[in-house]
C-alpha cells in the first residue's frame, strides 16, 4: 500500500541501474505508486515519458535550485507545456539549497518564486527542496501566497518550528531514510508529533538510503525501512501508517495508486 512520494528514476540518477528490476522489487515490497521528480528541463520531459510507460508513475516537473542559473522565460514556457499533463502532479523540484550554492541565491530566489507562481496559475502542490535556507524558504512561500495550492516540503530535515510554519501554510512534510540516521533527533521528534492527515514517506532514490543501508544507493523498495520507522515512533502499525501516507497523497493531489 506504499507511495513513494519522491524518487528520481530517470538518466544519472540510474547510477546505470535498469529501471525495470528496481519497480519489481519495489512491487515485492509492497510500493504500488511513485512520484517520479524531474530536476531540470530534460530531466522533465524524461519524467513525463516515464508516466507514458509506467502507469504506476506519476511525476512532479521542475527547475531544481542546483540548476536555476538554467531559467529562463523559454524554460519556463517549456515547462509549463509539460506540466499541464494530468500524469503530472507537482511543480518541482523547486525551492533553495544554500549549502551547496551550485546556482547563486539571486537566481535560485528567481526561479523558485516564478515555479510558486507557476504552480498557481496551473493550481496543481508544490514539491519543494529546502537545505540551509529555512527561513529564506518560509519566508517566499507566504510572500507568494504558496498557501493558495499547497505542497511537500520533502525529505524533511528541519526542526519543529520549521515545521509549525508549513504546515500552517497547508504543507505536507515527506519524511525520507533521514528519519532513521542516528543523529537525527529533531527529524525524528518532527515525525512523531506532526499530524497524522500531513504526513508521507519517500526515499528520493538514489540518495539518502536508510538504515540498513546507509551508504548504499537508495532505491524505492527502501522507502519500506522509512515508513517502519516513521510507525514506530508514532505507535502504529507499519501496514496503518501505509494507508495513511497513501491516503494523504491522495487528498492533497487525488490520485490514487491502485495495487
Amino acid at each position: 500500500m506504499l507511495v513513494d512520494a519522491h524518487c528520481h528514476m530517470t538518466g544519472g540518477h540510474l547510477e546505470g541501474r535498469p529501471l525495470e528490476p528496481l519497480l519489481d522489487r519495489a512491487r515485492m515490497a509492497g510500493v504500488i505508486g511513485f512520484v517520479a521528480v524531474g530536476t531540470d528541463l530534460e530531466d522533465s520531459r524524461a519524467v513525463l515519458e516515464l508516466t507514458r510507460r509506467f502507469p504506476q508513475i506519476r511525476g512532479s516537473l521542475g527547475v531544481h535550485p542546483h540548476d536555476a542559473k538554467t531559467w529562463a522565460p523559454e524554460v519556463e514556457g517549456a515547462l509549463a507545456n509539460l506540466l499541464a499533463d494530468p500524469a503530472i502532479l507537482f511543480v518541482g523540484e523547486t525551492g533553495l539549497d544554500w549549502h551547496y550554492d551550485l546556482s547563486p541565491r539571486e537566481e535560485q530566489e528567481v526561479a523558485f518564486r516564478a515555479q510558486i507562481r507557476l504552480a498557481k496559475r496551473l493550481g496543481k502542490p508544490l514539491m519543494i527542496h529546502t537545505r540551509s535556507a529555512p527561513e529564506a524558504t518560509l519566508r517566499m512561500l507566504e510572500e507568494e501566497g504558496a498557501g493558495a495550492v499547497r505542497g511537500v516540503i520533502h525529505c524533511f530535515s528541519e526542526d519543529r518550528p520549521f515545521a509549525e510554519r508549513a504546515l500552517d501554510l497547508g504543507f505536507y512534510l515527506s519524511f525520507a531514510g533521514i528519519v532513521t540516521f542516528k543523529k537525527a533527533d529533531a527529524v525524528r521528534e518532527v515525525a512523531a508529533w506532526a499530524p497524522a492527515d500531513r504526513i508521507l514517506v519517500e526515499t528520493d532514490s538514489p540518495f539518502l538510503a536508510p538504515v540498513p543501508y546507509r551508504g548504499k544507493p537508495n532505491e524505492p523498495a527502501f522507502v519500506r525501512f522509512t515508513a517502519e520507522a516513521v510507525a514506530a515512533l508514532r505507535g502504529m502499525s507499519a501496514e496503518a501508517l501505509a494507508e495513511r501516507t497513501t491516503r494523504n497523497l491522495e487528498a492533497l493531489c487525488g490520485w490514487q495508486p491502485s495495487s
